[in-house]
């Protein structure tokens, strides 16, 4: 997530640069009588401020579809369906394990602590819950 944030930041403050540097460009052309002296405002305030509005678009839709939101409409009867070729979570009904100095519990099966020798039953301790196995649920 905190990629997310730097391209979502990084594509307003490239936006926000644009929106000024062509405002800029603008003033300049618009005080100028002749074409030739226009061209130096185009060329380094018009162009590149649109150039940067461009890449802060594309920066701030790489940070939304960065993000994980859905790009499809889950169904109109409200379940969630799995995409075809899914994986299967991890279904296994015995008591939750951690790895020592983990602050997650996991199911037996989770593919985070499956085959791990020094997974250890979590007991009453307080952990979160895995959000690959999404144990108790």
């Amino acid at each position: 997530m905190p990629t997310s944030r730097v391209l979502w930041w990084g594509g307003i403050a490239a936006a926000a640069t644009g929106a000024v540097l062509c405002v800029v460009g603008w003033y300049g052309v618009s005080g100028e009588r002749f074409a030739e002296r226009q061209v130096p405002y185009l060329a380094s305030c018009t162009v590149p401020g649109a150039a940067l509005i461009v890449a802060g678009a594309v920066l701030a839709a790489g940070a939304v579809l960065g993000a994980g939101v859905p790009l499809r409409r889950p169904p109109a009867d409200g379940a969630e369906q799995e995409p075809a070729g899914a994986p299967d979570r991890p279904s296994s009904d015995a008591p939750p394990v951690r790895v020592p100095g983990g602050t997650l519990a996991h199911r037996p099966d989770c593919p985070l602590v499956a085959g791990r020798a020094e997974a250890v039953p979590a007991g009453d301790a307080e952990l979160d819950p895995c959000p690959v196995c999404e144990p108790g649920s």
